[in-house]
Protein backbone atom coordinates (compact mmCIF):
# COMPACT_ATOMS: atom_id res chain seq x y z
CA UNK A 1 0.00 0.00 0.00
CA UNK A 2 1.26 3.69 -1.06
CA UNK A 3 2.07 6.74 1.53
CA UNK A 4 0.67 9.69 -0.01
CA UNK A 5 1.12 13.40 1.53
CA UNK A 6 -1.65 15.36 0.24
CA UNK A 7 -0.91 19.29 0.50
CA UNK A 8 -4.22 20.86 0.48
CA UNK A 9 -5.92 23.73 -2.21
CA UNK A 10 -5.17 27.58 -1.92
CA UNK A 11 -8.61 27.68 -0.19
CA UNK A 12 -6.42 25.42 2.81
CA UNK A 13 -7.27 22.13 4.68
CA UNK A 14 -10.95 21.86 4.22
CA UNK A 15 -12.97 19.03 4.53
CA UNK A 16 -12.77 17.68 0.36
CA UNK A 17 -9.35 16.98 1.27
CA UNK A 18 -10.23 14.79 4.06
CA UNK A 19 -12.55 12.80 2.10
CA UNK A 20 -9.87 12.05 -0.60
CA UNK A 21 -7.93 10.80 2.22
CA UNK A 22 -10.80 8.40 3.14
CA UNK A 23 -11.18 7.30 -0.26
CA UNK A 24 -7.52 6.32 -0.39
CA UNK A 25 -7.56 5.16 3.56
CA UNK A 26 -10.40 2.68 2.61
CA UNK A 27 -8.06 1.21 0.18
CA UNK A 28 -5.65 0.54 2.79
CA UNK A 29 -3.07 3.82 1.73
CA UNK A 30 -1.64 5.85 4.55
CA UNK A 31 -2.33 9.63 3.68
CA UNK A 32 -0.57 12.49 5.49
CA UNK A 33 -2.57 15.90 5.08
CA UNK A 34 0.09 18.82 6.23
CA UNK A 35 -2.13 21.42 7.25
CA UNK A 36 -0.38 24.16 5.63
CA UNK A 37 -2.22 27.50 6.63
CA UNK A 38 -2.59 26.34 10.46
CA UNK A 39 -5.99 26.07 10.82
CA UNK A 40 -7.21 28.78 8.54
CA UNK A 41 -9.08 28.22 5.41
CA UNK A 42 -11.17 30.60 2.90
CA UNK A 43 -14.49 30.43 1.03
CA UNK A 44 -13.33 31.91 -2.08
CA UNK A 45 -10.37 32.52 -4.01
CA UNK A 46 -9.48 36.34 -3.29
CA UNK A 47 -9.60 35.41 0.10
CA UNK A 48 -7.29 32.49 -0.10
CA UNK A 49 -4.99 34.31 -2.04
CA UNK A 50 -4.98 37.36 0.47
CA UNK A 51 -4.81 34.25 3.54
CA UNK A 52 -1.55 32.43 1.60
CA UNK A 53 0.02 35.89 1.89
CA UNK A 54 -0.69 36.53 5.48
CA UNK A 55 0.66 33.14 6.35
CA UNK A 56 3.37 33.46 4.12
CA UNK A 57 5.64 31.33 2.23
CA UNK A 58 8.34 30.94 4.25
CA UNK A 59 6.56 29.27 6.97
CA UNK A 60 3.89 27.26 3.99
CA UNK A 61 7.41 25.91 2.53
CA UNK A 62 8.57 24.76 6.29
CA UNK A 63 5.18 22.84 6.67
CA UNK A 64 5.17 21.31 3.58
CA UNK A 65 9.15 20.74 4.09
CA UNK A 66 8.37 18.85 7.50
CA UNK A 67 5.54 16.62 5.99
CA UNK A 68 7.44 15.47 3.38
CA UNK A 69 10.31 15.23 5.67
CA UNK A 70 8.08 12.93 7.62
CA UNK A 71 7.22 10.70 5.14
CA UNK A 72 8.63 7.44 3.53
CA UNK A 73 11.52 7.92 0.70
CA UNK A 74 8.73 6.04 -1.56
CA UNK A 75 5.84 8.14 -0.28
CA UNK A 76 3.51 9.37 -3.32
CA UNK A 77 3.79 13.06 -3.03
CA UNK A 78 -0.12 14.70 -4.35
CA UNK A 79 -1.46 18.26 -4.21
CA UNK A 80 -4.46 19.62 -5.27
CA UNK A 81 -4.26 22.93 -7.60
CA UNK A 82 -1.77 24.94 -5.08
CA UNK A 83 -0.93 22.16 -3.35
CA UNK A 84 -0.01 20.42 -6.72
CA UNK A 85 2.24 22.93 -7.65
CA UNK A 86 4.66 22.54 -4.13
CA UNK A 87 5.31 19.27 -5.92
CA UNK A 88 7.90 20.60 -7.76
CA UNK A 89 9.99 21.86 -4.51
CA UNK A 90 10.30 18.28 -3.24
CA UNK A 91 10.47 15.65 -6.10
CA UNK A 92 13.90 16.17 -7.73
CA UNK A 93 15.17 15.12 -4.10
CA UNK A 94 13.31 12.18 -3.64
CA UNK A 95 14.65 9.41 -6.00
CA UNK A 96 12.70 6.84 -4.65
CA UNK A 97 9.45 8.32 -4.55
CA UNK A 98 6.71 5.77 -5.91
CA UNK A 99 4.68 8.50 -7.77
CA UNK A 100 2.85 11.53 -8.08
CA UNK A 101 -0.79 12.20 -8.01
CA UNK A 102 -2.06 15.88 -9.27
CA UNK A 103 -5.40 17.37 -9.18
CA UNK A 104 -6.87 20.72 -10.49
CA UNK A 105 -3.13 21.81 -11.06
CA UNK A 106 0.80 21.33 -12.23
CA UNK A 107 4.16 21.71 -10.90
CA UNK A 108 7.35 22.30 -12.68
CA UNK A 109 9.21 19.29 -13.99
CA UNK A 110 12.86 18.33 -11.94
CA UNK A 111 15.31 18.50 -14.13
CA UNK A 112 15.26 15.77 -16.19
CA UNK A 113 12.39 14.31 -14.97
CA UNK A 114 12.82 10.80 -13.34
CA UNK A 115 12.68 8.53 -16.17
CA UNK A 116 9.57 5.90 -15.50
CA UNK A 117 8.46 8.11 -12.32
CA UNK A 118 4.64 7.31 -12.52
CA UNK A 119 2.66 10.73 -12.88
CA UNK A 120 -0.67 11.09 -12.65
CA UNK A 121 -2.51 14.99 -13.66
CA UNK A 122 -6.38 15.11 -13.34
CA UNK A 123 -7.39 18.40 -14.72
CA UNK A 124 -10.17 20.02 -16.43
CA UNK A 125 -11.01 21.40 -20.11
CA UNK A 126 -11.05 23.96 -20.09
CA UNK A 127 -9.32 25.41 -16.78
CA UNK A 128 -10.07 29.07 -15.62
CA UNK A 129 -6.52 29.43 -14.42
CA UNK A 130 -4.01 28.12 -16.86
CA UNK A 131 -4.67 27.73 -20.73
CA UNK A 132 -4.03 24.75 -23.19
CA UNK A 133 -0.55 25.70 -24.39
CA UNK A 134 0.48 25.77 -21.01
CA UNK A 135 -0.45 22.20 -20.43
CA UNK A 136 0.96 21.32 -23.72
CA UNK A 137 3.81 22.73 -23.48
CA UNK A 138 4.21 20.80 -19.49
CA UNK A 139 3.23 17.36 -20.89
CA UNK A 140 5.71 17.67 -23.64
CA UNK A 141 8.58 18.11 -21.19
CA UNK A 142 8.07 14.91 -19.44
CA UNK A 143 10.79 13.60 -20.74
CA UNK A 144 10.53 9.46 -19.57
CA UNK A 145 8.29 10.18 -16.62
CA UNK A 146 5.53 8.14 -16.95
CA UNK A 147 2.76 10.50 -17.42
CA UNK A 148 -1.27 9.49 -17.25
CA UNK A 149 -2.71 12.94 -18.20
CA UNK A 150 -6.61 12.91 -17.78
CA UNK A 151 -8.72 15.75 -18.55
CA UNK A 152 -12.55 16.69 -17.07
CA UNK A 153 -14.38 18.77 -20.06
CA UNK A 154 -17.31 20.64 -18.90
CA UNK A 155 -15.58 20.14 -15.59
CA UNK A 156 -14.82 23.17 -12.84
CA UNK A 157 -11.33 23.87 -11.70
CA UNK A 158 -11.85 22.46 -8.24
CA UNK A 159 -14.59 19.52 -9.62
CA UNK A 160 -13.43 17.47 -6.61
CA UNK A 161 -15.17 19.28 -4.07
CA UNK A 162 -18.95 19.21 -3.77
CA UNK A 163 -19.15 22.78 -1.38
CA UNK A 164 -18.11 24.49 -4.65
CA UNK A 165 -20.01 25.38 -7.80
CA UNK A 166 -17.75 23.94 -9.77
CA UNK A 167 -18.22 20.65 -8.44
CA UNK A 168 -18.77 17.63 -11.13
CA UNK A 169 -19.93 14.70 -9.72
CA UNK A 170 -19.39 12.70 -12.38
CA UNK A 171 -15.82 14.06 -12.65
CA UNK A 172 -14.91 13.72 -9.32
CA UNK A 173 -16.23 9.93 -9.08
CA UNK A 174 -13.77 9.18 -12.24
CA UNK A 175 -11.04 10.91 -10.80
CA UNK A 176 -11.21 9.54 -7.48
CA UNK A 177 -11.77 6.10 -9.41
CA UNK A 178 -8.50 6.66 -11.82
CA UNK A 179 -6.59 7.89 -9.05
CA UNK A 180 -7.44 4.77 -6.83
CA UNK A 181 -6.42 2.39 -9.30
CA UNK A 182 -3.10 4.84 -9.71
CA UNK A 183 -2.14 3.92 -6.24
CA UNK A 184 -3.46 0.41 -6.72
CA UNK A 185 -0.50 0.01 -9.61
CA UNK A 186 2.26 1.51 -7.48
Amino acid sequence: MAHVVLFHSILGLRPVEGEIAAVFEADGHTVMLPDLFDGQSADNYDAAFALRKEVGTDAIMERARAAVEAAPPEAVLSGVSFGASLIGEFWADRPQMAGALLFAGITDWMDPPTPGLPVSVHIARPDPFDDEDYFADWVAQKGEADLQMHRYDGAGHYFLDPSRDDYNEAAAKLCLDRSREFLKGL
